[in-house]
């Protein structure tokens, strides 16, 4: 539900980072010079609207801006647009919207983290030759259930069910790869559960040097020459937490959805999607006692 305390929240937090961000991000504009005229909505305004939609339960987003923002939302917003004006204003808002994710939407490292993959799909396999918004973009993958045909979203989340940090791939992209990219890992420190789509010598001992413990199952070919420790054994069986949250991102925020025209529009909603999931009161977590699994962060 959309109460008047946590739209305000949210409006108040994506100003201040538009106050900081907007004439900055203006300086470095390159090109030539071109009449700009201002809308009647501001920048922060048009990011809160985007990311409302993605806590309102409104599966469409032209069904809640002219039936709910329009009508309910005057209050917040009374210099509402046209919708068509207001599609062309949520396409200024892509690198926006990226950069307050990356710095202020996103939660931090305790040292106990999960990671997980999960394909987003942007069409039916059986359109994907007529498929032409992600042409040269969009490419064909596989997961535990099947073939699918989009892109794939990495995901790093902590024991509070806070995003640490993401990653977004083609769909053809082995689970591995981004845990090799420093950017991606720079928040890590201490235990990194994953399944057993993580398992490699080369990339444990890489993460080992740089102070993260990646632990995954075993296959059955497979036999540990030393013995896993208890609390290890216990949070590998809690990763379960990444499928909450996964399951919370897709059917809750609508992360997924074949409905995209264009790939700014995919980004915009994925963005503002994941910004909502950060001002979810009520995020899937694990209750752990810090005192009694303080062996958890022994430096390795």
């Amino acid at each position: 539900m959309l109460s008047a305390t946590k739209i305000t929240k949210i409006f108040c937090s994506i100003d201040d980072f538009c106050l900081d961000f907007v004439p900055k991000f203006q300086k470095l504009l390159l090109g030539t010079k071109k009449r700009n005229k201002p809308s009647k909505l501001s920048l922060s305004e048009v990011m809160t609207i985007q990311v409302l939609f993605h806590c309102s339960g409104y599966r469409n987003f032209k069904t809640f801006y002219n039936s709910f923002v329009c009508i309910h939302l005057r209050s917040f917003f009374p210099n509402v647009v046209s919708y068509n004006r207001m599609v062309e204003l949520t396409r200024d808002s892509l690198i926006p919207l990226a950069i307050y994710l990356k710095t202020q939407g996103t939660g931090q490292c305790t040292g106990i983290s999960f990671i997980d993959s999960t394909p987003l799909r942007v069409g039916h396999n059986r359109r994907i030759h007529s498929h032409k918004v992600f042409k040269g973009l969009a490419k064909r993958g596989k997961c535990s259930i099947g073939w699918f045909f989009g892109f794939k979203l990495h995901l790093i989340m902590a024991d509070t069910g806070e995003i640490i940090d993401f990653m977004i791939t083609p769909g053809n992209v082995d689970d591995r790869k981004p845990l090799k990219i420093e950017r991606f890992i720079k928040k890590l420190f201490g235990k990194l559960f994953g399944d057993k789509g993580y398992i490699s010598k080369e990339l444990f001992k890489n993460l080992f040097f740089q102070g993260i413990h990646l632990i995954t199952k075993l296959k059955r070919n497979m036999e540990s020459s030393i013995l896993t420790p208890i609390m290890d054994a216990i949070l590998l069986r809690k990763r379960a937490i990444c499928e909450t949250i996964i399951d919370q991102l897709k059917n809750i925020f609508q992360i997924e959805h074949s409905r995209h025209r264009s790939p700014t529009n995919f980004l915009t909603n994925l963005f503002s999607a994941l910004i909502a999931y950060n001002f979810c009161e009520k995020k899937p977590s694990i209750k752990l006692n810090y005192q009694d699994t303080g062996q958890l962060f022994l430096p390795l």
